[in-house]
C-alpha cells in the first residue's frame, strides 16, 4: 500500500475494530444458549428483520417482540436486552492506538457502521467513544448500511476532505471492498499488528 498524501482522517467500523460485534451470530448463539430458544427459528427471524432495524425502522424492543418474544416466555425483555448489551468488550490495544494516532496527527476520526440506535448509544456511552471519534455516521441514523456505498457518500459529504486523505478500516471484506472501489484507501482489520503495519506503511505511525 503506497503513502501517497498525508493522512487527516480515519473512517472506523465499531464492531470488530474498536469493540465486539454488537449483535453478531456468536453472541446471538450464547443469548439462544443461555435462554434456551430455538436458534434456527430466532435466526430466520432475525434475518427477516435486522436489516430495518439497523437502519433505525423499529426499535429494539420491536425487533425483539418479533424474533424472541413472539411467544411467551419465562424471562422478562429487559433481562434479555441486559445480557445482550453484557456481551460487548473492547479491543483496548485498537482504541488506544486511534487515539495516539488521533492526538499525534491531530486526525479526523468518524465512525461508519452498521447500528441500531440502542446498541449505538449504549456502546458510544460505556465505552467512552466520543472522547475520540469526532462524529458518527450510523446506518440506524443514516438509514443506509454497508455495503450500501450510499453510507461512505454521507460520511465524506460529512467530513469534507478530500478522499485521498482518509483512510478506512473494517474487519469485513466486502464493506472494505466497497470503499475502494469508491477510491477510499481501505484497510482489511484482521488482528492489531496487521492493522498496526497498514498504518504504518500510510505514514501513521505512534511515537
Amino acid at each position: 500500500m503506497k503513502k501517497g498524501k498525508k493522512i487527516t482522517t480515519l473512517f472506523l467500523d465499531i464492531g470488530g475494530v474498536l469493540l465486539s460485534n454488537g449483535w453478531g451470530h456468536v453472541f446471538r448463539n450464547q443469548a439462544a444458549e443461555k435462554f434456551h430458544l430455538d436458534i434456527a427459528e430466532m435466526e430466520l427471524r432475525h434475518k427477516l428483520m435486522f436489516e430495518v432495524y439497523e437502519q433505525g425502522a423499529v426499535t429494539l424492543d420491536e425487533y425483539l417482540d418479533r424474533v424472541v418474544f413472539y411467544q411467551k416466555r419465562d424471562f422478562t425483555s429487559r433481562e434479555f436486552r441486559d445480557f445482550i448489551f453484557s456481551l460487548t468488550t473492547p479491543y483496548t490495544e485498537m482504541t488506544e492506538l486511534i487515539k495516539k494516532l488521533k492526538e499525534q496527527y491531530q486526525l479526523k476520526i468518524i465512525a461508519v457502521s452498521n447500528e441500531s440506535k440502542e446498541f449505538n448509544k449504549y456502546r458510544i456511552q460505556k465505552f467512552h467513544l466520543n472522547s475520540f471519534i469526532d462524529f458518527f455516521v450510523t446506518s440506524c441514523y443514516v438509514h443506509a448500511r454497508k455495503p450500501d456505498a450510499a453510507i461512505f457518500k454521507l460520511a465524506l459529504e460529512g467530513v469534507q476532505v478530500p478522499i485521498d486523505e482518509i483512510v478506512y478500516i473494517d474487519d469485513v471484506q466486502i464493506f472494505v471492498d466497497v470503499a475502494a472501489d469508491m477510491g477510499i484507501k481501505s484497510i482489511l482489520h484482521t488482528d492489531y499488528q496487521s492493522t498496526f503495519n497498514a498504518l504504518k506503511a500510510l505514514g501513521l505511525q505512534t511515537n
